[in-house]
């Protein structure tokens, strides 16, 4: 079992309590986040972890891997972050299947007096904590540019765009589009990111502005919902939420399936497509939910699931090839 390193940096869980249903969680460690390549971590996907808390059914205190540096005990406790186990996660899972994502709280006494209020996260600019304050720029020097709207982006986006040689400029949530435009980019990534995208409302401007430009555009995760509503489209809350490593989605063009690593609680209302210039990419194999978009007539995708898949499968990584070539034949146009 691998992932919880990233699983707890992942800035699209922020302000939410995990639950691994995995028999044993810590068994190999936690990594140091010192160990960088092109300033960017390589073990994690932000600079600290981003749960609330984290609920297990066994923790491992005696973790064995040549790259440990300490337990996953000992890291949650130097971050502050509650975690508790002895839990029945998958009884707990088949609970949350049933009833759909709740509210919780981890308790820390006998009490049943946890407050009559809990807190909803959904309700917070959960981008606007996840988000850099200023411009951060990677692999200065390359040859190409490329911006990335940084609404709680994973490392490993910003890795996946450095292995195919781009200067990354990782910009504010809410940078207008004059502050793009103005580091000159080959291009525009929209990063993924947690909480409901209908609060991104300037993110949500600024792209809409791009794509009328013809600035080519790739949205991930959150950003895809982003593209969704900057066209006049609409993202509904799902239920239930795809968060697994073994998502099925299906490329309607060619009809093959990829596996695919996902986290997200909200998706593209299909309806709502329709005037908006966008048509359905990707759709998921199991409920139908739309996992890719794309513009009509613009130099704009959108991709529902992570194509840099860390922890995860890496079938879709080309992904970022097919963006890249599109960005460039753009440019010579």
């Amino acid at each position: 079992m691998v992932g919880y390193p990233e699983a707890l940096t992942d800035p699209s869980y922020r302000g939410q309590i995990l639950c691994l249903t995995y028999p044993m969680v810590g068994n190999y460690g936690v990594p140091s986040y010192t160990v960088k390549k092109e300033q960017v971590p390589v073990f994690f996907e932000s600079d600290h972890i981003q749960v609330r808390g984290l609920v297990v059914h066994e923790v491992c205190d005696f973790p064995n891997h040549h790259q440990s540096a300490r337990t996953l005990d000992g890291w949650l406790k130097e971050e502050k972050i509650p975690g508790i186990y002895g839990v029945d996660t998958r009884r707990l899972a088949r609970i949350l299947r049933e009833r759909g994502v709740m509210l919780g709280a981890i308790q820390t006494n006998d009490s049943n007096d946890l407050g009559k209020d809990f807190e909803d996260p959904n309700k917070r600019d959960l981008v606007r904590e996840v988000s850099v304050n200023k411009m951060m720029t990677y692999g200065a020097g390359k040859k190409h540019r490329v911006a990335l709207i940084d609404c709680g982006v994973k490392y490993g986006i910003i890795r996946n765009l450095l292995e195919r040689k781009m200067t990354v400029l990782r910009l504010p949530y809410d940078a207008t589009t004059d502050d793009v435009m103005r580091v000159k980019p080959r291009g525009v990534v929209v990063s993924n990111g947690p909480g409901d995208p209908k609060l991104c409302k300037s993110t949500i401007e600024t792209v809409g502005e791009l794509i009328e430009a013809k600035v080519p555009i790739l949205g991930i995760c959150l950003g895809n919902q982003l593209i969704a509503l900057s066209q006049g489209a609409d993202t509904y809350k799902m239920k239930y939420g795809h968060r697994s490593q073994n998502q099925p989605v299906i490329n309607l063009q060619t009809g093959r399936c990829y596996i695919t690593t996902q986290n997200h609680g909200y998706a593209i209302e299909k309806k709502a497509l329709e005037n908006a210039g966008l048509e359905v990419w990707f759709v998921n194999a199991n409920d139908k939910s739309i996992e890719g978009v794309k513009h009509r007539k613009k130099p704009c995708w959108g991709v529902q699931w992570h194509p840099e898949a860390s922890p995860g499968p890496r079938d879709t990584e080309f992904i970022f090839d097919f963006f890249v070539k599109r960005m460039m034949r753009n440019a010579a146009a």
